[in-house]
């Protein structure tokens, strides 16, 4: 969290007072039997923000959801296996998180997912658009940079579209930074800040080193190692993997993040500020991660930019034309649809 946002003093004595009836999300995981699906449901599972969690894949759901509901936590679980039951899943939720989809090999790119992945999206929110248009919706699934347009296209096709409810999930960018800076600096990573603005694949994944808190100083040298090291960190996994699939725990944990941020400014907790990739004016780009202040309707205020060194406007410069061709082709794609 930002720290000029902190929250009033009066905040916290607000909350012990709140209604129970805050704490109720219903929330839904699409694409929950998979490898980040899994521990994503179990990090929700565990929270007492969630009441209900509805599980929606197309292969093993009632397993895992069998499994998940003999936790020993309030929320209830269920699970919804195929096409013809995820109308069911959808209805009454209040945030939906889409992680389905096919992960990295070794050798792929993020875009390399694009033709299987963009389908898989594409037909996932038009039913949420259908089934539960107010939810807020969180893409998990690669290549953000295009499904993000892709979801915003298709809500925009049912005349349901709100922009500040779509939300492109780049939180572990900025877990991932947080945790190469505390390890540098000996620092504890809870207590590290790094916005990383921008989009979600490689060079156009821009860690603003310059805004850590607390405030942090590298030689050059370093400093690209670093920012090479967190673009390229879904790599480093996917190698390390060698096969056997991409970042999933680390990505699940920051799904999780990032939703449990998301329903906290729902709840009405003040000073809630994260990165996503959403909608955007900040940059001619027509989306653009920036840190967002949350509340209860969505995105309550994007805090923009704010001020860079040289090296970082140098990399937004470079991160431009990339990102608006992977715009683009996300737009393209639901424009051809059938």
């Amino acid at each position: 969290m930002l720290s000029a946002l902190a929250r009033p003093a009066g905040a916290a004595l607000r909350r012990s007072f709140s209604t129970s009836a805050q704490n109720n999300a219903k929330v839904a995981v699409l694409g929950a039997s998979g490898g980040i699906g899994q521990p994503l449901s179990l990090l929700l599972k565990n929270s007492p923000l969630v009441s209900r969690l509805t599980l929606y894949d197309i292969a093993h759901t009632p397993g895992v959801a069998a499994d998940l509901s003999h936790i020993e936590t309030r929320a209830t679980v269920k699970g919804y296996l195929g096409p013809e039951q995820l109308p069911d899943c959808l209805k009454g939720c209040d945030v939906v998180v889409i992680p389905a989809g096919v992960p990295r090999k070794p050798g792929m790119t993020r875009d390399d997912l694009f033709n299987t992945n963009a389908t898989i999206v594409a037909t996932l929110t038009a039913a949420c658009a259908q089934h539960c248009p107010e939810a807020m919706i969180c893409i998990i699934s690669n290549p953000v940079n295009s499904t993000i347009p892709i979801t915003a296209e298709v809500f925009k096709k049912h005349g349901v579209y709100n922009p500040n409810k779509i939300f492109g999930v780049t939180t572990l960018d900025i877990v991932r930074a947080n945790a190469f800076v505390a390890e540098l600096k000996d620092l504890d990573p809870a207590r590290v800040n790094v916005p990383v603005i921008g989009g979600h694949a490689g060079k156009t994944i821009i860690p603003l080193i310059s805004q850590c808190t607390p405030k942090v100083e590298f030689p050059q040298d370093q400093l690209t190692t670093l920012t090479g090291r967190i673009q390229e960190a879904g790599t480093e996994v996917v190698k390390a993997k060698a096969g056997a699939g991409s970042a999933t725990l680390s990505m699940a944990y920051a799904g999780a993040r990032f939703v449990f941020s998301l329903v906290d400014a729902m709840n009405g907790k003040e000073g809630v500020v994260e990165c996503s990739f959403v909608k955007s004016q900040e940059t001619d780009c027509p989306y653009f991660s920036t840190p967002l202040l949350l509340g209860k309707k969505g995105i309550e205020k994007n805090l923009g930019i704010g001020k860079v060194s040289p090296f970082e406007e140098k990399m937004i410069a470079e991160a431009i034309p990339e990102l608006k061709a992977s715009i683009k082709k996300g737009e393209e794609f639901v424009k051809n649809m059938k």
